[in-house]
């Protein structure tokens, strides 16, 4: 599959070429704020936050009428019970390859989830595989790489959770390179020392990958080096 360069100087390029963009930090500040910073999908609020948050990112989720089942609110629970423990903690350079193949099983699970009804047919879909990454990254910024649709078809070709797993070990190691290159190591907090240099203090390190994602191949930019 296609490979994209990867060093610091390409992601400060990316990431304050994509601070342009203020909206995305506004819905991700909502969301923070609505989840304390702990999203808990075993509250309804948080999954009624994170839902909010995946239509601000341009998900389109329907949402139900009143008296209408709620697919989402519903299937998130039942995700949750029997996933959310699964999800690591640890910094996306501390991904192990067991950690993402057990990642890939949790996405798979999750882009299938019963996510809107549709009062057309009154058949209900599944959240998919854009929404599921979108959602993981959300749960866990600090350690999961989301994706949208041409991303994951420019680097692996598929959306599945064969794919989604490779997303995250190609995630792993760039972050790794970069925070090696900055002479920092692999947790969390180096992690934010890293986004103190890039300057964009705070930001999720899988997030300032994502951005350069983003830029270079559903922007259509390309790497442009400083």
């Amino acid at each position: 599959m296609p490979q994209l360069p990867m060093n610091q100087d390409l992601l400060i390029t990316a990431v304050r070429r994509f601070a342009q963009y203020k909206r995305v930090d506004e819905i991700w500040h909502d969301y923070v704020f609505a989840t304390a910073g702990r999203p808990d999908l075993a509250e309804p609020a948080h999954r009624k936050a994170l839902l909010r948050w995946l239509n601000a990112a341009g998900c389109r989720i329907r949402y139900p009428k009143p008296g209408e089942p709620d697919p989402f609110d519903e299937g998130l629970a039942a995700w949750w019970r029997s996933r959310g423990a699964d999800l690591p903690h640890r910094a996306l350079a501390e991904l192990t390859d067991a950690d993402t193949d057990a990642l890939g099983d949790c996405f798979t699970e999750l882009a299938g989830t019963p996510a809107a009804l549709s009062p057309a047919t009154g058949r209900v879909r599944a959240l998919g595989p854009t929404a599921a990454a979108k959602a993981l990254h959300a749960l866990r910024p600090h350690t999961l790489m989301p994706w949208d649709e041409a991303i994951a078809a420019h680097l692996h070709g598929a959306r599945d959770g064969a794919a989604y797993a490779a997303h995250q070990r190609l995630g792993r190691d760039w972050a790794a390179r970069l925070l090696s290159e900055a002479r920092l190591g692999p947790r969390i907090e180096d992690a934010l020392a890293f986004a103190e240099v890039v300057g964009r203090p705070a930001r999720p390190l899988p997030k300032m990958l994502d951005d350069y994602c983003y830029l270079a191949i559903t922007a259509g930019a390309g790497p442009t080096p400083t």
